[in-house]
């Protein structure tokens, strides 16, 4: 007996705002990648996307608002390390598919508080990709206007970043360098035969930062998710 095609979709949606797929090990914990140098960038896990709106900015001064074009919010910035690293986790978690933006949009996003002498941005940009959709992904997830929020439950450093600082050699970190550990609780939404349906799930994970005296934090890696820095 054939099976219906609707009960077919309905799991279909179900399962690509459920489902979370975790990709390849890109950061050896430790001194992670510094250490060795950026990680060769990896395509992305297939992950659904979030519930902000993005704003627009104009294309030119008198535009009209049918005119208007979406961006990422920025990450914003911050003197502070856990302040940083909880903004950073915000814009990591949050994606909208509605938008007409694309997962390297918000990749864009991230790396422009990126380590600023360049060494890591290759490797963050492999990071990054795991915690994104891919465009295929992406596009499916369109479909059903997905959209992905985080919770921040807790954020600390992690207690074995002492003995990773402590390993390290002169000069192989940079200065500032400090880690987050956050457990969270990451939510997703979308809409099915114009029903909205919604899924929950913890994660937890790792960002490497610097914040190095009287300037703002930059972002250098993160971990796998779901495989944080204890």
């Amino acid at each position: 007996m054939k099976t219906p095609e609707k009960p077919r979709a309905r799991r279909r949606i179900i399962t690509l705002i459920a489902a979370g797929t975790t990709v390849l090990v890109l950061v050896a914990f430790g001194v992670y990648g510094l250490a060795t140098g950026p990680a060769t960038p990896r395509e992305g896990g297939a992950t659904p996307a979030p519930a902000t709106t993005s704003p627009t900015v104009p294309s030119s001064p008198n535009s009209s608002p049918s005119s208007l074009v979406p961006v990422v919010p920025p990450v914003r910035s911050s003197r502070d390390p856990q302040t940083f690293a909880g903004n950073v986790a915000h814009t990591l978690f949050t994606w909208d598919t509605t938008t007409g933006l694309m997962p390297l949009d918000y990749t864009a996003a991230l790396l422009d508080v990126g380590d600023p002498t360049g060494a890591e941005q290759a490797g963050l940009a492999a990071d990054i990709a795991t915690y994104l959709p891919t465009r295929q992904a992406w596009t499916d997830l369109r479909q059903y206007a997905t959209t992905q929020s985080l919770t921040i439950d807790s954020i600390h450093v992690p207690a074995s970043w002492g003995e990773a600082l402590a390993q390290a050699h002169p000069g192989q970190l940079p200065e500032g360098a400090t880690a987050y550990t956050i457990h969270g609780t990451r939510h997703r939404q979308g809409v099915w035969n114009g029903q909205p349906t919604t899924a929950e799930r913890d994660v937890s994970f790792t960002v490497f930062i610097a914040c190095p005296t009287g300037k703002p934090c930059s972002l250098l890696r993160l971990s796998q998710l779901d495989n944080p820095m204890d």
